[in-house]
Order: C-alpha cells, then structure tokens, then sequence
C-alpha cells in the first residue's frame, strides 16, 4: 500500500498519511457494509485516492499563495516509468537514495517498505533499539530537511543503488530465516518477499554479479529450509538434517549462478557467501564437507567484508580444519573486541567448542549465557538441549 501510494504523492510522510486514512475508512465502513472481496486493492485504492485529493488541494492553495508556495507539480510529472516492475521494488530503490548514510538507507527501508519492526532491524544491525528508533528518526528528519523527493531513479542512478538494495533483500531474509522471537523458527513470508525481490533485481540488472550472487545465496538457504527444524519443531544442526529432503533444483540453480559470477569477475561479499553456502549444500554428508576450502573462502570474505559476524563463521571453519583449540582462541579474541556483545551466537559458538574439548562447567556456563540473550523459542529450546547434555540448568 505505502510502495503504491508514494508513488502518487512523491512525499513519504503524505504517502504514510494516506495509509493511516485509508485503515480509519475501513474501521469505520465494514463493520457496516462488510468486509470487500479484495481488502487489500480496497485499501490501496482508498490511500491512494486520498492522496490524490491532498494533492488537489495542495494544488489549489499553490496557486492561490504563490507567493509563498514553490510551483505547482503537474499530473503527468507524477507519471513514473516503468524500468522497476514491481512497486516494493521500486519502492527500496526509492528509499536507497544516495544523500542519507549506507546503513541509515538501509534501516529507513527496512522499515518502511519491508515491514520490519524496529527491534528486528536493530538485531540485524546489531546495536540496541533505542539507538536504531533514533537513527530512523534522523534518517527521516535529514529527508524533510534536505527536501529529497520520493521519486524512482532514473535507470542511469540504478547502480549507485545496488548495493544498498542488495543489504535490504539480505536482511530482510535473514530477519525470515531466524526470527528474532517468537515460537517458529522461519518466518516464510520475510523469507519468501525477499526471494521475490531478489529474483525481481536478477530480471532487472542481469548483468551484475552481485545481485546474481545474493539470489544464489537465498537460493540454497532456501533449499534447506523444510530439513531445519523435526516434526515438533526443534531446531536442527546442519549435521543432523536430512539432505535428501533438500531442494536440489535450486541447489543446482544457485550454483549456475555463483559459477558465472566468479567467471564474470573479482566476486563480491554475496558471491562469496553464496559460494560458501553451496558448498554446504553440495557435500554428500556433513564429514564430507570442504571445510579447507570454505576456510579459504572465509578469509576472502574477511578481507572484502571485514566483519565480526564473518570472523566468527570463520572460526567455525577454523574448528573443523585445525581444531577447537586454534579456533577458541579466535573466538575469544572477536569476544575482547566486544562489537558482537549481546549477540548470543557468539557464546553459542564458543559453548559448542568449549563442549567438543572437554571443558563441560565452562561450556555449560557460556550457553548459558547464549540462552538468556535467544528470544526464538526454537533456539531456546535447542540451547536447552545443549546445555543439559553439559551440565545443569540452573
């Protein structure tokens, strides 16, 4: 409805207005006359009709002060091309716009046109919720300030655009794929509106390797996604799902994807990740995965995208080369760094390596910790598992 209605106003504020009238008209005429056949094309078009009359009379009261108004928009400049095919689409290249920070960009669409409640996005960008409510904040205040009109970009701005656009889709499947709280583990319409929009961006900018890497990362996350959790809904670890039941059609397309972005050129983070992920998805069993060769790619990865959360996948791969030992010591060095403070994967990590050398009181104590920072009720209840099987509870 917002990714509809922005377009008519150009103005997001006007455009969000609009929305928020159109749920009043509906709370007010269908308990009355009932609920339409398509609420959702009801309410769409009740906001953007609203909109419209706005405009009408911003309109009128231009040209009766110009004086003090700026000149009137004519109707057909509100006519917008259609190079983006889809209004969410067009929508997250709108909000990516270049005069506001990389991860101001990215929270602001997050938020606005993905749905995302703002505890979600400040866990993916791992910082508190006060802090990402202030930061929308400024983003949207910058905005009005800098007067930056919600327009789509024209297809010569699109690849200044990319990379910001990519960062939504990623974490808007990543906010799918583990939900941040909650009962189930997936959350499958974040999942699949981000599957949607990255098969959209590969439609639109076929040539560019990145966007071809990210749809072959969600490609093969998305193939195992039926073997992540048993009938009861416990989490299962990558080594105790059933690889039969994962989606090989899509395994094979997210390889064909990787393989010809690394011909293409030098890959980028996604490529890499994907790359990483595919060999996950392609070994015959868990022993038989290429661990020297997705530690290679972890330090490839490291280096173009130096991030904590990378190094600590990395360390991972350290454990099953060189053993626990040489990556406890890696862990425990991102630990003292104390960027991933309240990240509960990173006592999760160190709780399974502390396990697999014997150090069980430790271990115990570390998940812990881990358990007290998860709200995902499946992850509760498989770092419960884990801890009973390295001490008590309490």
């Amino acid at each position: 409805m917002l990714a509809a209605t922005v377009r008519v106003t150009r103005d997001l504020d006007a455009a969000e207005e609009a929305v928020q009238e159109a749920y009043v008209q509906a709370l007010r005429t269908w308990p009355r006359d009932g609920v339409p056949d398509r609420p959702g094309a009801w309410l769409t078009t009740a906001a953007r009709r609203t909109a419209l009359n706005a405009m009408r009379r911003r309109r009128t009261l231009d040209a009766k002060l110009p004086l003090l108004l700026g000149p009137d928009e004519g109707e057909g400049e509100m006519v917008e091309p259609d190079t983006i095919p889809d209004d969410r689409l067009r929508l997250v290249f709108t909000c990516c716009h270049p005069a506001l920070a990389l991860e101001a960009r990215v929270a602001l669409t997050l938020r606005l046109v993905c749905g995302l409640a703002t505890p979600d996005i400040a866990h993916a960008f791992l910082v508190s919720e006060p802090t990402m409510a202030a930061r929308l904040t400024r983003a949207k205040k910058k905005i009005t300030a800098a007067r930056i009109s919600y327009r789509v970009p024209p297809a010569a701005e699109l690849p200044g655009r990319v990379g910001a656009a990519l960062t939504v889709v990623h974490l808007l499947y990543a906010a799918g794929h583990t939900a941040r709280s909650g009962e189930n583990l997936v959350r499958d319409e974040l999942t699949d509106r981000a599957l949607d929009l990255a098969r959209m961006l590969r439609l639109l900018l076929p040539a560019d390797r990145e966007v071809a890497g990210l749809l072959a990362l969600l490609l093969v996350h998305q193939a195992r996604r039926a073997s992540r959790t048993d009938a009861d809904g416990r989490l299962l670890r990558i080594e105790e799902q059933d690889r039969s039941a994962w989606d090989r059609e899509l395994i094979a397309e997210a390889d064909r994807l990787v393989v010809g972005a690394l011909r293409a050129g030098p890959p980028g983070r996604f490529t890499v990740q994907a790359a990483i992920a595919a060999l996950h998805a392609q070994a015959p069993s868990y022993p038989e995965t290429d661990w020297p060769q997705i530690r290679t790619l972890y330090d490839e990865l490291l280096r173009i995208w130096p991030s904590p959360v990378v190094a600590l996948n990395r360390a991972v791969a350290v454990s099953m080369v060189d053993g626990p030992a040489a990556a406890l010591a890696e862990v425990e060095a991102i630990e003292r760094d104390g960027r991933l403070a309240g990240y509960h994967y990173l006592p999760a990590t160190r709780a399974d390596l502390l396990r697999r050398l014997g150090r069980h009181e430790e271990a115990a104590e570390a998940y812990r910790t881990a358990l007290a920072l998860s709200d995902n009720a499946a992850e509760q209840e498989f770092l419960t598992d884990r801890l009973r099987e390295t001490g008590p509870l309490a």
